[in-house]
């Protein structure tokens, strides 16, 4: 239950950041806003390990884990934010964010097709595909206008 309402708040989350985001590109620049917002969110993600999990786990485990090229999420933070700003900005918030989502859905489901990155490898679904092609339909839906 825990997960269904953390994924419903995440998503909550994002699209109001991504709005927010955009809003102070008109402002600023596209990268400044992108560095803003990893510049700031490293600092509030430092003082929560510092006082939640410093005792638990220090930052040479960072350098210890098996496979290294999973240390770039900061490198794909980056493109995130700058991709959300970038599709809100030429879309509109509600069109980018259902594009966003559905890619998603579809590139997680090919990693767990495939079991790359050490994701548990699932079996073919035709539900799952059939809940792809409809989300892609809902776009279309979404997007058409008379």
């Amino acid at each position: 239950m825990w997960g269904i309402i953390i994924a419903i708040l995440s998503g909550m989350v994002m699209s109001v950041q991504g709005v927010f985001n955009t809003g102070v590109t008109k402002q600023t620049g596209t990268w400044l806003v992108a560095a803003w917002v990893q510049l700031t969110g490293f600092a509030v993600c430092f003082l929560l390990w510092l006082f939640l999990e410093r005792e638990k786990v220090g930052i040479p485990a960072l350098f210890q884990i098996n496979h290294k090229y999973m240390l770039i999420g900061g490198l794909l933070g980056a493109f995130i934010t700058w991709s959300v700003i970038k599709s809100m900005e030429g879309l509109g918030p509600a069109q980018a964010v259902l594009l966003i989502v559905i890619a998603q859905v579809l590139v997680a489901y090919l990693l767990e097709l495939l079991g790359w990155f050490e994701v548990e490898k699932a079996d073919f679904s035709w539900q799952k595909v059939i809940g792809i092609a409809i989300a892609i339909a809902g776009l279309i839906i979404f997007k058409w206008e008379k």
